[in-house]
């Protein structure tokens, strides 16, 4: 289960942001996640609420964003939307390369 150490990450730089910036409390935590990138939303909340018990996000409501994935053909150069790792292009069936949707990405902290 890597979504217990995505947490455990965010909670690292949530608590590195905190006593760089001076917050003490975080009530929302916005968090974009890439749909190719095999993070399942509902476990990474689970974990999250587990994760941030006695940190400042302790309590905070986790928003996940998703980042639709897009691959381009390496042969037609065509871009569309991807929804498995390896899709073909379906126009000439060559291997699309992906340029979005792996990606994870902390967004926005609503602190206090």
């Amino acid at each position: 289960m890597h979504e217990l150490s995505l947490a455990e990450s965010l909670r690292q730089i949530i608590e590195e942001k905190a006593e760089q910036q001076g917050f003490k409390r975080v009530y929302k935590v916005v968090l974009a996640v890439g749909e190719l990138s095999c993070v399942e939303p509902s476990a990474l909340a689970f974990c999250f609420a587990s994760v941030m018990a006695g940190s400042p996000a302790e309590g905070a409501k986790l928003e996940i964003v998703p980042i639709p994935g897009r691959g381009r053909c390496s042969q037609c150069w065509k871009e569309q939307a991807l929804q498995e790792l390896y899709d073909l292009c379906p126009s000439c069936q060559a291997p699309l390369t992906i340029v979005a949707g792996l990606e994870i990405q902390l967004r926005e902290l609503e602190v206090e």
